[in-house]
């Protein structure tokens, strides 16, 4: 299955920036497909994962913080439906955090930050590494979003269900390409 790759605070700002697309094609041999500027890679063929990480760590012009999952995580995780029949507002965003390793923490969900009043970011809920839930469009929301990684003990990188969604597609599409293949996803 494929893996799937999250760098944390790259091209944010003017720092720590760098081509995702050219890593992409620099780890050619992996299969690896760059999807949008945040740093999301899809790695089709990752081989050993301990290998891929090194040679991705090796190529980076600067040490950063990573994330990733299995692809099987991403798709399970649709299938679930987090958001329900929740209807998409021009003012929310929905989210998914991927924690860097294995939170240590158990929270009981919803959790809306700030506490009390109105909400910034709303976490509805958490399935392995994988933390899920909305956000307002506002200035504050990133510094909430920032407390995901001690809600749950661990370091949490954050990409929008919209990116999701780009990431689903490539990985279906890489799916659709074994041959023999029969079983839709």
């Amino acid at each position: 299955m494929a893996l799937i790759v999250f760098f944390r605070g790259i091209n944010v700002g003017g720092h720590r920036t760098f081509r995702p697309s050219m890593l992409a094609r620099e780890l050619g041999a992996y299969g690896v497909v760059n999807v949008g500027a945040a740093g999301t890679l899809v790695v089709r063929k990752p081989g050993s994962r301990a290998n891929f990480l090194a040679e991705l760590r090796r190529r980076l012009p600067f040490e950063a913080e990573i994330a990733f999952c299995d692809g099987s995580d991403l798709i399970r995780l649709e299938r679930e439906n987090p958001f329900g029949a929740e209807p998409s507002r021009p003012d929310v965003v929905r989210f998914v955090s991927i924690l860097a390793k294995a939170g240590r923490r158990k929270a009981s969900f919803p959790i809306a930050l700030p506490e009390g009043g109105d909400w910034f970011v709303r976490i509805i809920g958490s399935k392995d590494r994988l933390v899920f839930g909305l956000y307002r469009r506002h200035m504050k929301t990133i510094g909430y979003l920032g407390r995901i990684d001690e809600l749950f003990g661990a370091p949490a990188t954050t990409r929008s269900w919209n990116t999701i969604l780009s990431v689903l597609r490539v990985l279906k599409a890489c799916e659709a390409d074994i041959p023999g293949r029969d079983e839709a996803i």
